[in-house]
C-alpha cells in the first residue's frame, strides 16, 4: 500500500470536494446554527498544543449549556473536574479549537472550528450563574467557520437507537478499569466500594 504523502494524492484518490459541501461553510453563526447549539447538551472539544500533540474533550450539560454571545461568539463554560486542564492548557499555547455539537435524536451535526480564549470576567460568568455547579472559567471561543455535518455517520453506528445499545455489563465497571490500567492506590474496599466510591466522586463535580 502506498503512503499518501502529498494533497495531490490524497484529492487523485478522492476527487474534488461535493459543491455543497463547501458552500455550506459559514463564517458567522445564522439562526439555524444558533438553534441547533441552544438544544445540543452535549459537544466535544478539540485542541492541540504548540508541539501539535492533539487532544480531545467531552463537554456536556442542559441543552444550551454553550451560549451564543453574537454572530460571530460562543461561550463553553469550564465546570470542576479532574484538574487535567488539558484543553485549557492547549489553548494556551495554540488557541485553534475544533467543535462538534450533538442534539439527542437528531443525526446531523454542527461543526465549529475557531480561536478560543480563557476567561473569568463576570460577564461571562453570570450567563451560567443559574446551573448547579457554576464554571471556574469560561472559554470563549471566536468562530472562523461553522457548518452543518450531514447524517451519515450517526446514521451508520445508530448512536441514538435504543436497540443498538450494550448491555453494560459487556465492559467492566470504571472503577475496576481504572484500577487495572493505573498503580495509584484507590482501593477502598469490596470492588463494590471501589465503583460507589468513582460514582460518588463524579456526582460531587457534577
Amino acid at each position: 500500500m502506498t503512503k499518501i504523502e502529498t494533497e495531490e494524492q490524497l484529492r487523485a484518490i478522492y476527487g474534488p470536494p461535493i459543491e455543497i459541501a463547501v458552500a455550506k461553510c459559514l463564517v458567522a453563526l445564522d439562526r439555524h446554527c444558533k438553534r441547533f447549539i441552544e438544544l445540543a447538551p452535549f459537544a466535544v472539544i478539540s485542541s492541540a498544543n504548540a508541539n501539535g500533540d492533539a487532544d480531545v474533550s467531552p463537554r456536556g450539560d442542559g441543552p444550551g449549556f454553550v451560549k451564543v454571545l453574537d454572530d460571530k461568539t460562543i461561550l463553553m463554560p469550564d465546570r470542576p473536574g479532574n484538574k487535567r486542564v488539558d484543553t485549557l492548557s492547549n489553548v494556551l499555547e495554540n488557541p485553534k479549537v475544533g467543535m462538534l455539537f450533538f442534539v439527542p435524536g437528531m443525526n446531523e451535526t454542527l461543526r465549529i472550528n475557531g480561536t478560543a480564549e480563557i476567561h473569568t470576567i463576570t460577564e461571562f460568568m453570570d450567563l451560567f450563574a443559574d446551573t448547579p455547579k457554576p464554571p471556574i472559567t469560561v472559554i470563549k471561543v471566536r468562530i472562523d467557520e461553522v457548518f452543518l455535518h450531514c447524517a451519515k455517520s450517526l446514521m451508520r453506528s445508530r448512536l441514538w437507537d435504543v436497540n443498538a445499545q450494550i448491555d453494560r455489563k459487556m465492559l467492566p465497571t470504571l472503577g475496576k478499569m481504572v484500577k487495572d490500567q493505573t498503580a495509584v492506590n484507590i482501593e477502598v474496599g469490596t470492588q463494590e466500594e471501589t465503583d460507589q466510591y468513582f460514582a460518588a466522586s463524579i456526582a460531587e463535580r457534577g
